[in-house]
């Protein structure tokens, strides 16, 4: 053969092609050639460094296809698959109602509804999980690599809408008057409503500490950190877990709820050790696969001054009382109430009102000023009040107090009411 090059076009060079003869390049083995100027290439290396752009495009091109359907990122024909009919979805939904909504496996609905006739099981799962998800009795709640489903119908109902408490309409604020100082405080707080990305894949525990409306209700945040450690499968907007009580082991049920970024089910873990608002609490994955241990820093109960929220005629107020406290707590964050309906109706009443946030926080400072000889209060504490009365997360907060004229940075993080 004659070969014309591109970079040389009156050069033309000749090549044996098709020998038949006996040669020692026919007795090559192909995957033994390496290319002039191209290293070996390990294909598992090639797929990790561009993992995210093979998968991506990889789903694009099935998504195209008529035929495919995916259920739990696996991928089948639907012209190949069982016809699941209503009769079969309603023994499914008898199956989940005797286990109390769930959750079960799709093999052990499978096994207690008698089956979908004879085909192979891999076949009558795959089947049976895309009729499931597309009927609104059930729920798919597994974390990732599992398939578990749960009656709709009987989860809790703080899990199928947020909680009021936990409800933020966003603020508008202008982050250019966020100091180094309030980014690191924010950091510090890592409010799950804050635009904060944690990068670190390998850690296996995570520390918070607890604001009202968490305690009040029986969540946790799914904070930057958070969502390292718990259960967030992109398929299903909620993931059944397994709680561990690190004191004494008690196994409570928790549910992920991945994109209004809460996990509920503390609510009795919580009470039985009465933590406190400012409680630290620590999480990390437990021994067992899909549980995850809650824990806290405990110790002998010492009495603490604590300001204790006191509303009069549906107003904020503050009494400062001494309580026993038995878990590490943040002293800025502290706070306690004997009166839950009082705050709950404050809470409810300054919905209604829409205070504007500036408004909120002038309440709060002339209240807690009470208690500190330079009448000022420290940023923490605003942002642990203003969650009292509505749910806020710090960057509006910090925000407002350094660009309105109403408020005094004294220092470290301390405001007061300016004297105008």
């Amino acid at each position: 053969i004659t070969v014309a090059f591109d970079d040389e076009p009156e050069r033309k060079r000749e090549f044996a092609a098709s020998l038949a003869a006996a040669h020692k390049l026919n007795d090559l083995d192909p995957a033994e050639v390496v290319l002039p100027g191209v290293e070996e290439i390990d294909p598992v290396e090639v797929f990790e460094r561009n993992r995210d752009t093979i998968l991506r495009l990889l789903h694009e091109r099935l998504t195209q296809s008529d035929d495919l359907v995916a259920v739990a990122k696996k991928w089948f024909s639907r012209s190949l698959m069982l016809d699941v009919n209503d009769g079969h979805l309603n023994l499914a939904e008898a199956v989940l109602d005797l286990a109390e909504g769930g959750p079960l496996s799709t093999e052990n609905i499978l096994e207690q509804m008698g089956g979908i006739g004879k085909a192979p099981e891999a076949l009558q799962v795959f089947s049976l999980n895309y009729a499931l998800a597309h009927d609104h009795r059930f729920d798919e709640v597994g974390p990732t690599g599992q398939v578990l489903w749960y009656l709709t119908r009987m989860e809790p109902q703080e899990v199928l809408q947020t909680p009021l408490i936990l409800r933020y309409t966003p603020i508008d604020h202008d982050p250019s008057f966020l100091t180094d100082e309030m980014i690191s405080l924010i950091e510090e707080l890592d409010d799950e409503l804050s635009p904060l990305e944690f990068t670190d894949q390998t850690i296996t525990e995570a520390t918070i500490a607890l604001i009202y409306p968490h305690r009040r209700i029986g969540t946790l945040p799914l904070n930057a950190r958070m969502r390292r450690i718990f259960p967030t499968a992109l398929r299903t907007p909620r993931v059944w877990v397994t709680l561990v009580d690190g004191q004494d082991g008690e196994e409570l049920t928790g549910w992920v709820v991945r994109e209004e970024r809460y996990v509920y089910g503390l609510g009795r873990l919580f009470r039985k050790h009465k933590l406190p608002v400012g409680a630290y609490v620590t999480v990390n994955r437990g021994d067992d696969a899909g549980k995850i241990v809650v824990d806290f820093a405990s110790h002998r109960t010492r009495t603490e001054w604590v300001k204790l929220i006191t509303p009069r005629n549906n107003q904020l107020a503050f009494d400062e009382q001494k309580r026993g406290i038995g878990a590490d707590y943040d002293e800025l964050l502290l706070l306690g109430t004997d009166d839950i309906a009082g705050v709950d109706a404050l809470a409810e009443a300054t919905r209604q009102q829409r205070r504007p946030l500036t408004s909120l926080i002038r309440i709060v400072i002339t209240e807690l000023a009470r208690f500190s000889p330079q009448s000022a209060v420290h940023a923490k504490t605003i942002y642990s009040a203003i969650n009292v009365l509505r749910r806020c997360p710090p960057d509006p907060i910090l925000a407002t107090l350094n660009s309105s004229p109403d408020f005094e940075y004294v220092g470290n993080l301390y405001w007061k009411l300016s004297d105008s």
